[in-house]
């Protein structure tokens, strides 16, 4: 059941999994994000693997030799692979008729996505609507982030999240720039909102997750991710910054803590507390649309389901139609291709 490793894996050889259809023969190395060992009707073991890489992921059945073959690989190993692709109930499935781990470390680029975006250009963006922040203790704070060289090395890198919404190198920096953007026009229509408080949240909403994920090839949460979370982890890091500013106001921070722990709106989403007041009502809404509009439309885009609706969607308990309608005159967008290498090419 082993097959033989051709020399060397690249991006020239690799087939993508957004270009694997039915009928197609695979040979290749793909990221195991999901391993699990089932049963057939019949008792027999068999192994159900989701297979990626950074186009998107694939299920897979190895029907043979499950109990011998599942030892030597786990979630997050590179395997390759020699299989044929079918359909089953309207889906792309792989067969794997052949497997074997990958022992060399493989180049990250094959499996890990970056932002479609340019982080230098993101970041000159950021810093241009921080840059409006008038507020003085507020803009002290950011200062403080901003200036502090490891965090914002990581903080340009960082996925926002591991699967859903932004789940890519840079994907924390899309966001965190999305709701600034937003919030910069939601302040500017909403003329009660206090601007500097609202885009001073936006920015250090989401810090936490630099500590509650990691990436290297898969992106997964960290132990300390897992045991603690970045709501409170990042509530951790800004009063970490406002122990160095002494003359900060109480009242302000405790303001700004609470909308860091209630940006998720509800209890049931993870949120430690409920928005109490404006600001913090403005900045879940906000963050609820960006973090759900990315995810949505990166599920749609990647659905491989027959026809004009997607798969059934857990998550939101329906299925959704993916035909949309272009605005006329819209140019296209970067190609994600051509901008992929900029992550790793920048950031060591």
């Amino acid at each position: 059941m082993t097959i033989s490793m051709p020399g060397g894996i690249t991006q020239g050889t690799h087939l993508w999994v957004r270009d694997i259809k039915e009928d197609t023969t695979v040979s290749g190395a793909y990221l195991v994000r999901e391993k699990r060992v089932q049963m057939t009707r019949a008792g027999k073991p068999f192994l159900g693997l989701v297979l990626a890489d950074r186009t998107g992921d694939i299920p897979a059945k190895v029907w043979d030799q499950a109990e011998s073959l599942s030892p030597l690989f786990k979630e997050g190993d590179v395997v390759q692979i020699f299989g044929n692709a079918g359909s089953y109930r309207g889906e792309v499935q792989i067969t794997v008729n052949a497997l074997e781990p990958v022992r060399d470390r493989p180049d990250p680029e094959i499996f890990l996505e970056s932002a479609p975006g340019d982080p230098s250009r993101m970041m000159r963006s950021l810093r241009g609507i921080l840059k409006g922040v008038h507020d003085p203790h507020l803009k002290a704070l950011i200062d403080a982030f901003l200036e502090d060289r490891g965090f914002m090395a990581r903080f340009r890198k960082a996925p926002a999240a591991k699967n859903f919404h932004h789940g890519y190198l840079g994907g924390l920096l899309e966001h965190t720039l999305s709701v600034c953007q937003m919030a910069e026009e939601v302040a500017a229509h909403y003329p009660a909102l206090n601007r500097d408080l609202l885009i001073t949240s936006a920015f250090v909403h989401d810090v936490g997750k630099i500590r509650e994920l990691g990436c290297d090839i898969l992106i997964d949460y960290t132990d300390e991710g897992r045991l603690v979370g970045h709501v409170v982890l990042g509530l951790s890091m800004v009063e970490e910054k406002l122990r160095g500013l002494q003359e900060f106001p109480p009242d302000l921070a405790v303001r700004l803590k609470h909308m860091i722990l209630s940006h998720h709106g509800q209890y049931d989403f993870g949120s430690p507390k409920e928005p109490k007041f404006l600001e913090a009502f403005a900045l879940h809404l906000i963050d609820d649309l960006d973090a759900k509009i990315n995810g949505l439309s990166r599920f749609m885009e990647r659905d491989r389901h027959e026809g004009s609706w997607t798969e059934f969607n857990r998550m939101f308990g329906k299925y959704f139609l993916k035909q949309r309608l272009e605005p006329a005159g819209k140019e296209r967008g970067p190609d994600t291709d051509t901008l992929q290498g900029t992550l790793f090419s920048e950031i060591t």
